[in-house]
């Protein structure tokens, strides 16, 4: 018969104890029949101690195999001890236990049900029935050794049916634990499983919280230094090109240069302090719609003419949503400023709508190039994303436009 798969590798340990346990069993059965033996058991009747001895390890050796070959196992344990009630060897405890552990392990073993239900079914219906032929044989022999049969409900009629019901009992007993130790163990396969799923999902949620934070951290320096870096330039640029005719224009361009450092300093300094905060997603910042008006003026100054309209009723935003909405024009008006050109001009509006805010900025000049690779546009639909809206990217004719829906609750799940 070919090899049954288990419910899971047998190991070398579960070997180890098969072997043992048929071993053990074994020696009890050797045991069992001299001690049964001497007692006469069978009287005349029953087989001679070699054989019995030879019967004892024979139905007791494949235990050491269970396992690997339960079904095979449990045929041959099975018809063993069938030879054995039928030639009177004088052994029943051992063989007895033997056919339950190899029953038993049909049930628990065996990952073909169908499979392991008909061999149980067969090996327990076949033996009920050599059971009551030898009732029935029993019963019909002519002679008077034994227990007594006269009357309806006589000794012998007794003890036959103690018998049978103790049979059923046996193999229904096998069946049953069988099943249960095959569910069981189906179960803690399961559990071993979705243990093994939720390792698995919590280094990919600490690997995803590592990448979304070293996201957020260069999201946060790119808008950060992007920004005064590119202002600074600016006025580099202007102060080279008035330095010799203009002297006190480059002495401001310069002045201007040294403030906006000193402002990107702090800015870093705020965000390394924000990165050192515990528990905390997003630090609290001042930064909002109401520190628009200081960064157009900004914009102005750095050589951007830039113009703001607040239009329609304010009404509280989310935090992470205000900073997301200074941060996405903030970005805008910087790229307005590097890739639009020198006549550039810019327009920002903000538009409080029934469920949401709308910032739309729209700047004159060359249009922002569409091989243009940098991070800038990446983190405006970042942070766009962070707060649950929507943006518009996209090169018009004479300029960019950029438009942010942003909902008025913030993100939701």
């Amino acid at each position: 018969m070919p090899r049954i798969p288990s419910t899971r590798p047998v190991t070398a340990a579960e070997l180890r104890f098969d072997a043992i346990l048929a071993a053990a069993l074994a020696v009890g059965a050797v045991i069992s029949v001299a001690l049964m033996t001497i007692a006469g058991f069978y009287g005349e009747r029953q087989a001679s101690l070699p054989v019995s001895i030879i019967y004892a390890i024979a139905v007791t050796a494949p235990l050491a195999f269970r396992r690997r070959f339960p079904c095979t196992v449990a045929v041959i344990v099975c018809v063993l001890f069938f030879l054995g009630g039928t030639f009177h060897i004088p052994e029943l405890y051992a063989g007895n236990i033997a056919m339950f552990i190899a029953l038993y392990t049909v049930g628990a073993w065996v990952t073909d049900r169908q499979r392991a239900a008909i061999v149980r079914i067969v090996l327990s219906v076949g033996m009920i029935v050599w059971l009551l032929v030898a009732v029935f044989i029993e019963s019909t022999a002519d002679t008077d050794d034994g227990l007594s049969r006269v009357g309806i409900f006589s000794p012998f009629l007794s003890y036959s049916l103690l018998q049978i019901l103790v049979n059923l009992l046996y193999f229904s007993g096998a069946y049953y634990m069988g099943d249960r130790a095959y569910a069981a163990a189906r179960e803690r396969e399961a559990l071993e499983e979705r243990t093994r799923e939720l390792e698995r999902e919590k280094e990919r949620t600490a690997a995803q919280a590592v990448a979304l934070d070293r996201v957020r951290i260069a999201r946060e320096l790119h808008d950060v230094v992007a920004h005064h870096v590119s202002a600074m330039g600016v006025q580099a640029g202007a102060a080279r090109a008035v330095m010799d005719r203009d002297p006190h224009a480059a002495r401001s361009a310069l002045t201007g240069i040294e403030t906006s450092a000193r402002t990107a300093i702090s800015d870093l300094r705020n965000l390394l302090g924000t990165l050192r905060t515990k528990d905390s997603e997003e630090a609290p910042s001042t930064l909002g719609i109401g520190s628009l008006p200081e960064l157009v003026e900004h914009a102005e100054t750095h050589g951007l003419p830039t113009s703001l309209s607040i239009i329609g009723e304010p009404f509280d935003l989310p935090a992470l949503t205000e900073v997301n909405l200074y941060r996405i024009t903030q970005e805008a008006l910087t790229n307005a400023r590097r890739h639009g050109g020198p006549a550039a001009t810019a327009d920002v509006r903000v538009r409080y709508l029934d469920d949401c805010v709308e910032l739309e900025v729209v700047n004159t000049g060359r249009p922002l190039l569409r091989s243009h690779t940098g991070l800038g546009l990446v983190g405006m639909r970042e942070r766009a994303a962070a707060s649950g809206g929507t943006i518009d990217l996209r090169g018009r004719e004479n300029g960019f436009l950029v438009r942010a829906r942003l909902p008025r609750e913030g993100a939701t799940a």
